[in-house]
């Protein structure tokens, strides 16, 4: 069955949108997690200690 026009240029707005989304949240969750791991290697690390490793402790001591 054939498309409209007005159909098939809904879907490419459809397809930009979600795609620039997509780059905008990974932009995003991107920059948090930096931030994330500044803050954690700077303030919530042990002597020693690697950000990942400060994470796995913080996650299994805060969220029980």
């Amino acid at each position: 069955m054939a498309k409209s026009k007005l159909v098939k240029a809904n879907e490419k707005i459809a397809e930009k949108i979600t795609s620039s989304f997509e780059k905008i949240e990974g932009t995003v969750v991107g920059g948090y997690n930096k931030i994330e791991d500044a803050f954690v290697d700077r303030y919530l690390t042990k002597e020693g200690e690697t950000v990942e490793q400060a994470k796995k402790r913080l996650r299994q001591n805060y969220l029980r």
